[in-house]
């Protein structure tokens, strides 16, 4: 199965953090602008995932989704979650910590694109 999405160290550190605080933990990537463009991170029961919401994978133990808008227009890129000083969204749950996550990609290579083309990801909750 081809990865779709992976974190970096920094990222995983604070899911970490955060999850001892908040719990069990989702990533959501929606389309749109401003903060709607940055992966959102939620208590698992305080987001509900949409059976037509794609699940790219797992990163630090978090699922993560992404809309089916979305992943029509990314669904040739590997993502990768990171962290970045500023501040995100109030609703995401690294608000208060000065930070945001984002996300980086980049273009799956040939044999990557083909395992993808050839193994959609599933729709609907997974966790």
């Amino acid at each position: 199965m081809v990865e779709r999405v992976s974190i970096t160290p920094e990222a995983a550190a604070l899911v970490r953090k955060l999850a001892a605080v908040h719990g069990s933990l989702l990533f959501h990537q929606s389309g749109g602008c401003c903060d709607g463009s940055s992966p959102m991170c939620y208590p698992r029961g305080e987001f509900r995932v949409g059976d037509s919401d794609v699940f790219l994978g797992w990163v630090a133990d978090t699922p993560f989704y992404i809309s089916r808008p979305q992943f029509e227009y990314w669904k040739h890129t590997h993502l990768t979650v990171d962290v970045v000083p500023g501040r995100g969204s109030g609703f995401s749950v690294e608000a208060p910590e000065g930070v945001r996550f984002i996300i980086r990609s980049r273009l799956f290579t040939d044999e990557e694109a083909k395992a993808a083309e050839a193994e959609p990801p599933p729709t609907g909750c997974r966790h």
